[in-house]
């Protein structure tokens, strides 16, 4: 699929068209060619205004000189921050079918929007306030009361996961008492010994999370002292000419220790 036929670029494409440029576009100066400038950040917003025939658009200039992409510190946008702009708008008195061109969505998406927070206490709409946590999620987190809100907002956020599967796991694990009237967590087919072993298994794997939380930084700390120690060894000649002679093996190991860059799943580290 094209990026013309993306669901971004129809809603960016909507909202430029409805109420103009709300973020400029970031450039920066091209050291190696005066008067010439870099995109760095807005690439879609520059070719939708392309594709509508603009030739100018008011530009922010960026100083920073990061190797990083640009792209790299822009803080997305959450459900629960996308609820407050929408308020803020009917405040303002713009209409809900103007909010819903500009998000390229109908109405009806927008009143939902706006009720996504009902029923959810105010301690958890904080928490989750810039989290990327589907309105789905809080759908499930709905059916419970104020305290196993807050308790299962804090394991989303412990374990990074705001995903519906775990909310309705922990849905699933929660008492008939800390729910509120009416709402049930027992999914269909499941028998009471399986909710039972499945409350034990839940709370097995948070009190491992939490133990190892508790040792994570200490860990880091001792890999990252050892890492700097194995480096300075290696570096003395005779202790890798030794090493490399009568322990080839142990000089493996410890070559990969002292080249760590990142304690994170390769995934994460990039």
């Amino acid at each position: 699929m094209t990026v013309e036929a993306s669901h971004k670029y129809a809603q960016i494409a909507q909202s430029i068209r409805e109420i103009g440029i709300v973020e400029p576009p970031v450039i920066a100066r091209d050291a190696a060619a005066p008067g010439r400038y870099l995109l760095l950040d807005g690439h879609l917003r520059v070719e939708i205004l392309m594709d509508d025939g603009k030739t100018e658009v008011e530009c922010l200039v960026s100083t920073d000189d990061e190797a990083l992409t640009y792209n790299r510190n822009v803080n997305r946008i959450s459900p629960v921050m996308e609820r407050a702009m929408i308020i803020r708008a009917l405040e303002r008195g713009v209409p809900e079918a103007k909010i819903a061109a500009a998000m390229s969505m109908d109405v009806v998406s927008v009143k939902r929007r706006v009720k996504i927070l009902d029923g959810i206490c105010d301690e958890v709409a904080a928490q989750l306030s810039d989290r990327h946590c589907p309105m789905a999620v809080l759908d499930v987190l709905r059916k419970m009361q104020p305290l196993r809100q807050m308790a299962a907002a804090d394991l989303m956020v412990q374990h990074n996961n705001y995903s519906v599967a775990y909310a309705s796991a922990i849905l699933a694990g929660t008492p008939q008492g800390e729910l509120v009237v009416g709402a049930k967590a027992k999914p269909k087919g499941v028998t009471p010994a399986a909710m039972a072993r499945m409350d034990r298994e839940l709370e097995n794997l948070q009190m491992s999370a939490g133990a190892i939380q508790d040792t994570f930084s200490r860990d880091n700390l001792h890999l990252t002292v050892a890492k700097g120690y194995l480096g300075k060894l290696l570096a003395n000649r005779q202790v890798h000419r030794f090493l490399a002679d009568r322990y080839p093996k142990l000089l493996e190991s410890f070559r990969s220790i002292a080249e760590v860059t990142s304690t994170l799943p390769e995934g994460e580290a990039a």
